[in-house]
């Protein structure tokens, strides 16, 4: 391994436009499956979801054993193969086939932008947490989301606290050149899970999230240099995931892309 998370450089410019592919159904079973594209197995940026040990003992697939799933893969694989294709569409990063390794594996450092979700519900080893320090001390970027409210965000405190001691969780604002690097996003709102939508008046998906306000988080370096960016009280797995249901609101699958690849792009350069 080198002395830090491995670089990449951006291929050529970059495109500007979404367009959105929709399928009849709203509900969706997990054995529903549309055939999404062959990514390339070699290429110069990968979406990177992580495996962690989670509150019921389990890490990889060992969680819930019922269940055959540990936390860290909720949404997957459909969120990262929408996502992946998106990134395709929408710019001229050369993104490969979505992968997933567990915190402790070294191969992590070959990433410079990694995703976790349902943060609310991990329970870091010690070993996880000190390679979770070192891979964001050594240049890695990581993207954290889907978790709710007081209980699950001091489950996320707490093992950033023994991640990063020292280091406060802010506020993330439009201000900030993560949010303007390729996208410029003025306004953080919230982006609501498929769960939390239902028809409201004249049959108008509306969001029932009143008692759960969203926040917009982030950690820095000393120099200032974003690494962790925290998308509490919000789901944007689940705007990738569904981003082909027609109910799904629009605009929230929109900020999700333009949020995520603006973090990838600022991982690639800063």
């Amino acid at each position: 391994m080198g002395k830090g998370v491995r670089r990449y450089c951006l291929s050529g410019g970059l495109a500007l436009c979404l367009a959105s592919v929709a399928l009849p159904q709203w509900w969706r079973q997990e054995e529903d499956q549309r055939d999404f594209p062959q990514f390339p197995k070699t290429a110069e940026f990968y979406f990177l979801r992580v495996e962690y040990t989670d509150l019921a003992g389990g890490s990889a697939r060992g969680f819930g054993r019922g269940f055959g799933r540990g936390w860290w893969m909720q949404d997957w694989p459909r969120a990262e193969l929408h996502f992946t294709e998106g990134v395709q569409r929408l710019t001229r990063i050369h993104i490969g086939e979505p992968r997933h390794v567990p915190l402790t594996d070294d191969r992590i450092f070959e990433y410079p932008w990694a995703y976790v979700t349902q943060a609310g519900y991990w329970n870091l080893s010690d070993a996880e947490t000190s390679r979770l320090r070192e891979y964001l001390t050594r240049g890695g970027f990581l993207v954290v989301d889907d978790f709710w409210g007081p209980a699950e965000w001091e489950v996320f405190r707490e093992a950033m606290d023994r991640a990063l001691p020292g280091k406060p969780i802010v506020e993330l604002t439009s201000s900030d050149p993560m949010m303007h690097v390729l996208y410029d996003i003025q306004e953080c709102v919230q982006i609501p899970g498929l769960r939390h939508l239902r028809r409201g008046p004249g049959g108008a998906i509306v969001t029932d999230l009143q008692d759960r306000p969203p926040h917009w988080r982030a950690i820095y370096d000393d120099h200032g240099r974003m690494l962790v960016a925290i998308n509490y009280n919000m789901d944007i797995g689940d705007a990738w995931e569904e981003a082909d249901v027609p109910e799904y609101p629009a605009e929230s699958t929109m900020l999700a892309y333009r949020f995520a690849i603006n973090s990838i792009i600022y991982a690639m350069t800063h």
